[in-house]
């Protein structure tokens, strides 16, 4: 018996949600009294695994899965989930990993619980805390079946550093065939994407026009964080859909959201209010946004946030 975390990565290097699976996947086994596997498909050094408690890492490097596929990638975990006796399978909770749960539950007749916050309360029932009602409450969920999928919620554990003598072994997996193929990827560089990111600014309509987005971005990059619009400021083309946050686009876990001149809709906010720290500047002091925040400021953002770039430069340079 094992538990088996899926570490992914991106040309090569290691996510910080695969850190932060890795974390939870050893203490839940801390908790069964065995042994936390970590797989990694096409990563260019497993060792790293080593530092977060992966005692042993199996490596699966194969051309044919340098594109993600959810059919052909929850293959390859299935057949690794079984080669090594594993009862417990963690996975991420970003958009390819919301894709592979349901599909390696099926393969192993297993229960699938998304959204998990913490650690199993009881392994006897086994039981899990995740986020339920668009993060609004919570529930403990109890996973009946021998076999258990479980997706963690991005920046709810943590990554803990539990520093093991690990070992890798390669792994030859079979590569099943699949209806889906890539034409193009388009990837972003050279700025901070809204998954990996600690930190989002994100703008809506009240910067009234493309034009005026300048200082969001020199606020972003004065932070390191990455930037992100509403919704109806995507629907307008003024930021591309990529960057449209909130209930009906990519949800935000981070550490800290700015929201500037957005009102906070209920699709918004929902979309949001798993990040720990929320600041909001606005005109409107009855905007909802400002319930929800922890902290708000009341004015006029061609005003605020000037002003909040020179602080932090100077801040900085000090």
């Amino acid at each position: 018996m094992s538990v088996l975390v899926f570490a992914d990565s991106s040309e090569g290097k290691f996510k910080k949600t695969a850190l932060e699976v890795v974390s939870y996947g050893k203490k839940v086994a801390e908790q069964l009294g065995t042994n936390v596997v970590a797989l990694t498909i096409n990563a260019s050094d497993s060792s790293e695994l080593y530092t977060y408690g992966a005692e042993k890492v199996v490596s699966v490097s194969n051309d044919a899965l340098q594109t993600f596929n959810a059919k052909q990638y929850a293959a390859v975990i299935t057949e690794v989930a079984k080669a090594q006796n594993a009862t417990v399978v963690v996975v991420d909770s970003s958009t390819d990993g919301l894709y592979l749960a349901p599909i390696i539950a099926v393969n192993l007749e297993a229960g699938c619980v998304s959204n998990v916050v913490d650690v199993p309360s009881s392994t006897s029932p086994f039981t899990v805390k995740r986020k339920t009602f668009s993060n609004k409450a919570f529930s403990n969920t109890v996973i009946s079946t021998e076999h258990k999928v479980i997706v963690v919620a991005k920046n709810s554990y943590g990554v803990h550093e539990n520093v093991v003598t690990g070992s890798t072994e390669t792994f030859e997996a079979t590569i099943v065939e699949s209806g889906v193929k890539s034409e193009k990827i388009e990837r972003v560089t050279g700025k901070v994407t809204i998954a990996d990111a600690e930190i989002v600014v994100s703008a809506g309509r009240g910067l009234k026009g493309p034009e005026n987005w300048g200082m969001v971005e020199e606020l972003a990059s004065v932070l390191g964080a990455a930037t992100a619009c509403s919704k109806p400021v995507s629907d307008l083309g003024w930021r591309p859909h990529a960057e449209h946050v909130g209930q009906t686009g990519k949800p935000v876990a981070s550490n800290l959201y700015i929201a500037i001149g957005i009102s906070g809709a209920i699709q918004h906010l929902a979309g949001i209010n798993a990040s720990k720290v929320k600041v909001v500047i606005n005109t409107d002091p009855e905007a909802p946004f400002f319930k929800a925040a922890d902290y708000g400021i009341v004015g006029d953002a061609f005003e605020v946030v000037p002003k909040l770039i020179e602080k932090l430069k100077a801040f900085k340079a000090s």
